[in-house]
C-alpha cells in the first residue's frame, strides 16, 4: 500500500532526528534542496545538453542546467563543469572512459593508479577484480606505511616504475590532507593524467579548511551530497591545467557522460545541485566547513585521550578511523552497539587489516552531519565520552576466529544488545541532545 511507504518515511525521519549521524559520507540537505529534488522536474526527459536536446520542451530545463554549470565554474574557478553524472561512481567511470583505453579489439588495456581500498581509497580508483576500474583497466595500487601515513617517495617510485597513464587520487577513509602539489609532480614526471576525487572533502575545500587540487589536477570529480550538502549526484570539473593539456577535454567528457554512459539527466537532481552550489557560495557555508574540521579535530583528540587508537594518529579533515586491533575488537561489534546507543558510524578496514572487509578491525566516523545540526566543540566532547563508554561496555564481546561461527555470533549479539539497558540509556541521552539541535 502507498500509505506504508509514507509510514516508513516518517520512521526514517524520526531515526534521523533522534540519532547522531556520524557516517562521514552522510549529511542533511537543506529544505530548499529537498524541494528541488522532489519537484515536477523529475517528469521531464532531457537527453543531451542545453541548446542541444533530443526532446522538445526543454527551454526551462536548459536554463536550470546552465545555471548549475555556471555556479559550479564560478565556485571552483574552473573553465568547465558537467553536472549531469548520476553519482560519484558513474562520474569516475566517465572520466576513465574518456581518457584511457579499457582494451578489446586487439587494443591493450591502459594502466591506472590509485589508493588501495584498505588504505582509504575508493572502489572506482582501480580496486582489482571487483569494479569496472579494476576489471577493464590495468590497475596499480599504493597503500600506507605501518603507521597509517602516505609515503610519497614510495608512491613516486611505484609511479615511475609502472608508468600509469592516469592517476586517480581521492579517499573515503584517509583522515589526513593530501599533498596535491606532490601528486602533480609525480604525475607530470611520467606524463600521466591527474584526476582528483574530492567527493568527501569538497565542502572543506570551499571553506578553505582543506587544500584544493584545482591548481594541480587536470580533472576534478566530486559527489554533491556529502560535505557539499546537496542531492545525491555528482560533477566533473576540468581545470585550466586540463584545458592547457588538451583543449578538447570538455568535449571528451561531455561525450563520455552522454551518450557514452548515461541517458537523460535527472533534472530534479540538477536543480538540487544548482541550489546547493548557491548555498555553498555563502559565508555561512564557509563557516560551516571550518567548523566541520574543528569538530573533527576535537572529537579525534578526545577519542585518543580516552585510549583509542586512530589511523594516522588523528585527522586533518572531517573524518577519522578508529583501529581496534589492540582491543581485539571487530568493527561490526562496535558499530552495532553504537547504533543501539543512537550513535551511527560504519565498520571500516584499517591499514594492513588482517580481517576481511565484511568483518573489519575498525570504524569510520566524521562530523559533517552533526555540524550541520549546529553542534560544536562541547558536543564533540560529549559524543566522545559516549563512544568510549559504549566501547568499554561491550569490550568483552570478541568476534569468533572461526569464519563460519561469525554470522551466528553477530545474530545473537544483535539480539542481546538491542535490549541492553546501558545502551538504551545512552540512546535516551543522545536523543535528548539531538532534540536541542534540530535537523534542517
Amino acid at each position: 500500500m502507498i500509505e506504508k511507504v509514507f509510514e516508513l518515511i516518517k520512521e526514517e525521519e524520526k531515526r534521523q532526528r533522534d540519532t547522531l549521524m556520524l557516517i562521514p559520507s552522510e549529511n542533511y540537505a537543506s529544505k530548499e534542496v529537498r524541494e528541488a529534488v522532489g519537484s515536477v522536474l523529475m517528469n521531464k526527459y532531457s537527453e543531451g545538453y542545453p541548446g542541444k536536446r533530443y526532446y522538445q520542451g526543454n527551454k526551462i530545463i536548459d536554463e536550470i542546467e546552465a545555471l548549475g554549470v555556471e555556479r559550479a565554474k564560478k565556485l571552483f574557478n574552473v573553465p568547465y563543469a558537467n553536472v549531469q553524472p548520476y553519482s560519484g561512481s558513474p562520474a569516475n567511470s566517465e572520466v576513465l572512459f574518456a581518457l584511457v583505453t579499457c582494451g578489446g579489439n586487439k587494443m591493450p588495456k591502459d594502466k591506472i593508479m590509485g589508493m588501495q581500498l584498505s588504505a582509504g581509497g575508493h572502489l572506482t580508483h582501480g580496486h582489482s577484480d571487483i569494479t569496472f576500474s579494476g576489471k577493464y583497466f590495468k590497475s596499480v595500487q599504493f597503500g600506507l606505511d605501518e603507521k597509517g601515513f602516505l609515503d610519497y617517495r614510495l608512491i613516486e617510485y611505484l609511479a615511475k616504475k609502472e608508468k600509469p597513464k592516469l592517476m586517480f587520487i581521492g579517499t573515503t577513509a584517509y583522515p589526513l590532507a593530501f599533498n596535491w602539489k606532490k601528486f602533480a609532480e609525480i604525475a607530470d614526471s611520467i606524463g600521466a593524467w591527474l584526476i582528483a576525487d574530492i567527493s568527501h572533502v569538497v565542502g572543506l575545500i570551499i571553506a578553505g579548511a582543506y587544500p584544493s587540487p584545482i591548481p594541480y589536477a587536470h580533472i576534478v570529480t566530486t559527489t554533491t551530497h556529502k560535505t557539499l550538502r546537496g542531492p545525491r549526484g555528482a560533477m566533473i570539473l576540468v581545470t585550466e591545467k586540463g584545458i592547457k593539456r588538451d583543449h578538447e577535454l570538455p568535449v571528451k567528457i561531455d561525450r563520455s557522460v552522454f551518450p557514452g554512459m548515461q541517458g537523460g539527466p535527472h533534472n530534479n537532481t540538477t536543480a538540487g545541485i544548482a541550489v546547493a552550489l548557491e548555498e555553498a557560495s555563502k559565508t555561512s557555508f564557509k563557516n560551516y566547513g571550518k567548523q566541520v574540521a574543528k569538530n573533527a579535530k576535537i572529537l579525534a583528540d578526545e577519542l585518543k585521550r580516552g585510549g583509542l587508537k586512530l589511523v594516522a594518529e588523528g585527522t586533518e579533515s572531517h573524518l577519522m578511523v578508529v583501529d581496534f586491533r589492540q582491543q581485539e575488537l571487530s568493527g561490526n561489534v562496535v558499530a552495532e552497539a553504537l547504533e543501539v546507543a543512537g550513535i551511527v558510524v560504519n565498520k571500516n578496514s584499517v591499514p594492513n587489516d588482517h580481517m576481511p572487509p565484511f568483518y573489519p578491525s575498525g570504524i569510520r566516523l566524521g562530523t559533517p552531519a552533526v555540524t550541520t545540526r549546529g553542534m560544536k566543540e562541547k558536543e564533540m566532547k560529549q559524543i566522545a565520552r559516549w563512544i568510549i563508554k559504549v566501547i568499554e561496555h561491550i569490550e568483552v564481546y570478541k568476534l569468533p576466529r572461526n569464519e563460519k561461527a561469525r554470522s551466528t555470533f553477530m545474530k545473537a549479539y544483535k539480539q542481546k544488545t538491542a535490549q541492553d539497558k546501558f545502551l538504551l540509556k545512552v540512546a535516551q541521552e543522545v536523543k535528548d541532545l539531538c532534540h536541542k539541535f534540530p535537523v534542517p
